[in-house]
């Protein structure tokens, strides 16, 4: 793992961020391919701008004030420096949506029909975004007391934080489960649901992950129920996706296979 891959030129390429835009290409090429087939696919390219803006925006706002206030709060100019990482991937989500939920009300598009698509390309996306902080040593596990587990470089917040002790390797663990998140989608989607199902499913499985393996996390700090920021936003979101789930099973017809009976945008 490495903090700065190169230099070129006398500039320094970071992990972080190059996997972190592989990540978003990687994401943005998944939907294309899912949207293939629906009069969806063509607003793809044109929202991913808007909505990467607005998941960097909301990325760092959650780190910043929600999981690491009691650091950025005594160094307020490090708060844009999002090339040095710190960037939560649940603000990152909440941040897309919201830019994802203005564009499709702009152009008068199905939030819940365009989300259901994208939401197996956003996981994938997440699960390879993940590769950015193991590399970066961040998102790491506390540690495991057994003797064995990963042991990060000098360079890294987690060697900063815990020396050479072997540390349980929580943010790839959670990439491994982004990635089983998104085969289940992609076995989820060949069947007939009501529009918004996917997404919601998507979040819950997702933010159960995330939640369980906060357990083992050993970067952020805990609060009531010794439960994280993250575990509280988990559960959050678990509830709210739930409670959704039930209001637009009762309220939508069944929607139809891609690219069969699809609005026309």
């Amino acid at each position: 793992m490495r903090v700065t891959l190169f230099s070129i030129f006398g500039y320094s390429v970071h992990s972080y961020g190059l996997i972190v835009a592989i990540a978003i290409l990687l994401g943005t090429g998944v939907a294309y391919y899912l949207a293939k087939g629906t009069p969806y696919q063509k607003h793809i390219l044109d929202m991913v701008v808007l909505v990467v803006a607005g998941a960097i925006a909301g990325a760092r706002a959650w780190e910043v004030f929600f999981f690491q206030w009691s650091y950025y709060s005594h160094h307020l100019l490090e708060i844009v420096a999002i090339w040095n990482g710190g960037l939560s991937i649940q603000g990152g989500l909440i941040g897309g949506f919201a830019a994802g939920a203005l564009y499709t009300r702009k152009h008068r598009i199905p939030f819940w029909e365009l989300a259901d698509i994208m939401a197996p390309a956003i996981i994938f996306g997440q699960g390879v975004g993940r590769i950015a902080c193991f590399l970066n040593g961040d998102a790491f596990g506390s540690p495991t007391g057994l003797g064995y587990g990963v042991v990060y470089p000098p360079g890294t917040i987690a060697f900063d934080t815990y020396g050479s002790e072997p540390l349980f390797p929580a943010e790839v663990w959670e990439g491994q489960w982004d990635f089983v998140v998104f085969g289940l989608l992609l076995i989820l989607k060949n069947r007939v649901w009501f529009r918004g199902f996917l997404f919601l499913a998507y979040n819950i499985l997702y933010s159960l992950g995330r939640f369980l393996l906060e357990l083992l996390r050993g970067d952020t700090p805990r609060y009531l129920f010794d439960w994280t920021a993250a575990q509280w936003t988990s559960m959050t979101i678990i509830a709210a996706s739930l409670i959704m789930m039930i209001i637009l099973a009762r309220k939508s017809p069944p929607a139809p296979p891609e690219g069969v009976n699809a609005s026309v945008v």
